[in-house]
């Protein structure tokens, strides 16, 4: 396999995103690929996706990953608007999960103007969340085909590991902090094991905000938080998807078959997958994830 070619992406708000591009020969069929959360870099991966982009390139398809704005916990990005460069904390600690429309938009932006005229989006984890949320807010995307790959309940996690008395006061204090123009002041309160600032953790862990497209643990009927219409985002979807878990994702809540039914029953006309003994993260089982990925493309 060829090596990939290390390119850039300009968003529509003046970021510049780092990316690799696995180009598969006169090739117009290309998959984007979105990361996870936290420390999450396409650059520093042990999770073999080599193994995915040459099972794509075999097909006739590139493959592009590229960082997002939510990709490390914090760091300073240049913002290039109208001619100015100005700077901005980013990172999951700051992130926004609606503001993937622009990460994702760059990217088909720039493949449309390398020649690329099919896109499949990618998501795994967080980048799965990210997808709904890319839906929801833009209907009429050039992307043909979405692949959900172990899209998490992040307001769960949070809930269940905060408390539920931790969790509504960190919750409401985010909202203030908001209120009065202090939300980008990192929480104290959750250092050294999580890094947020308060918008960022509101912004992940509001219920009835744009992160939350899979809310199994209300769905099990583990919590009621939650006053919109459960799975709104992932109910909006219209075009073909796949939907693949690890059958020991660390994030199901201990039944992933369940989970996976939760899902069907919202949306009965896509395709599932589980992949045996495999992670949150498919570690170790890269190249079953690519026969199904490729398999269900070429459908």
């Amino acid at each position: 396999m060829q090596n990939p070619k290390l390119v850039q992406i300009q968003t529509e708000d003046g970021l510049i995103l780092p990316g690799l591009l696995y180009e598969a020969p006169k090739s117009k069929k290309v998959a984007v690929y979105l990361h996870g959360n936290g420390s999450t870099s396409v650059f520093y991966s042990d999770d073999q996706r080599g193994i995915l982009a040459q099972a794509l390139i075999e097909e006739g398809i590139s493959f592009l990953m590229f960082n997002n704005r939510g990709a490390h916990y914090i760091k300073t990005l240049d913002i290039i608007a109208r001619g100015k460069k100005t700077q901005k904390h980013f990172g999951m600690a700051y992130e926004k999960i609606k503001e993937c429309v622009y990460d994702i938009d760059g990217a088909v932006d720039f493949l449309k103007n390398r020649g690329y005229r099919e896109f499949y989006l990618m998501g795994e984890s967080t980048g799965a969340n990210k997808i709904c949320v890319y839906n929801f807010y833009k209907l009429n995307n050039r992307v043909a085909k979405y692949i959900l790959l172990g899209g998490a309940d992040d307001v769960g996690i949070y809930y269940d590991g905060l408390g539920k008395k931790r969790f509504s006061t960190l919750l409401k204090q985010s909202k203030e902090k908001i209120r009065k123009g202090e939300g980008e002041e990192v929480i104290h309160e959750l250092l050294p094991d999580k890094i947020f600032s308060y918008k960022g953790f509101y912004d992940i862990a509001n219920p009835d905000g744009n992160y939350n497209v899979f809310p199994f643990l209300e769905a099990l009927g583990k919590a009621n938080l939650s006053k919109r219409p459960l799975f709104r985002y992932y109910k909006s979807i219209t075009k073909p998807t796949l939907v693949v878990y690890g059958e020991k994702d660390q994030y199901a809540w201990g039944d992933v078959p369940r989970v996976v039914e939760i899902m069907r029953k919202q949306k009965p006309e896509f395709t599932y997958k589980i992949i045996k003994d495999a992670d949150h993260s498919f570690s170790e089982h890269q190249k079953q994830l690519a026969e199904v990925v490729c398999t269900w493309i070429k459908k």
